[in-house]
């Protein structure tokens, strides 16, 4: 009996395991690439080329993320953040984007996880509050079938890095819709736990974005 018992618990414990592995975020997802930021060098455009178009997390813009420790994921969001299109001859490879998050409006599936997220052992909200985007480059064509590849300038927790993620793009009258889903490190940024605590936590998390921009008044 005891040797079933304990045959029993292997293949439980066995089987745990495999469900920790398999408990990635990032896995079958683009992956982001990471490098040193880029400059940031507007093209040249003629007066009144550019039509301005605004999103923000009030109008209908989503900005998500799935995070995961060993024994589950965590799903998350920013409840605050906003930018604005410079679309050029309704053409996104002329285009550019920004946009600014803030940090504090981060919320998660768990009170506990949110609050600890905000300290200094993770996001440390209270010295770095705010996280900004500026697009260097937008180019056709994208991995797993997105319209476009976007780079840019991503500030996040005192540390700056250029970003390439695919995304789809749309243009349609008034509007211009932005899709996105990728994987980045949050190691990249310096979110590091501090201690071997952080070894259970996952290097990749996974961004989900929804841009919904509107024509703004001229």
């Amino acid at each position: 009996m005891k040797y079933r018992l304990a045959f029993v618990a292997a293949a439980l414990t066995l089987a745990g395991l495999s469900a920790a592995c398999d408990n990635d975020p990032g896995k079958d997802k683009a992956k982001a690439q990471v490098a040193a930021p880029g400059a940031t060098v507007a093209q040249p455009v003629a007066a009144g080329a550019a039509t301005k178009y605004a999103f923000s997390s009030a109008d209908g813009s989503k900005f998500s993320f799935v995070g995961a420790k060993v024994t589950r994921k965590h799903d998350g969001s920013f409840g605050t953040f906003s930018g604005t299109i410079q679309l050029v001859d309704n053409n996104p490879e002329k285009s550019s984007v920004s946009a600014d998050i803030d940090i504090g409006s981060m919320a998660t599936d768990t009170d506990q996880l949110t609050g600890h997220l905000k300290t200094a052992d993770f996001f440390d909200v209270a010295k770095f509050p705010k996280a900004h985007f500026t697009s260097t480059a937008i180019r056709a064509g994208g991995e797993k079938g997105a319209t476009h590849t976007v780079t840019g300038n991503l500030e996040l927790h005192g540390v700056t890095k250029a970003l390439t993620f695919p995304a789809t793009i749309r243009v349609n009258g008034d509007n211009v819709e932005a899709d996105a889903e990728f994987a980045i490190n949050r190691k990249d940024f310096g979110l590091v736990y501090p201690g071997k605590p952080d070894d259970l936590i996952k290097d990749e998390v996974l961004i989900k974005l929804a841009i919904r921009a509107k024509k703004a008044a001229s």
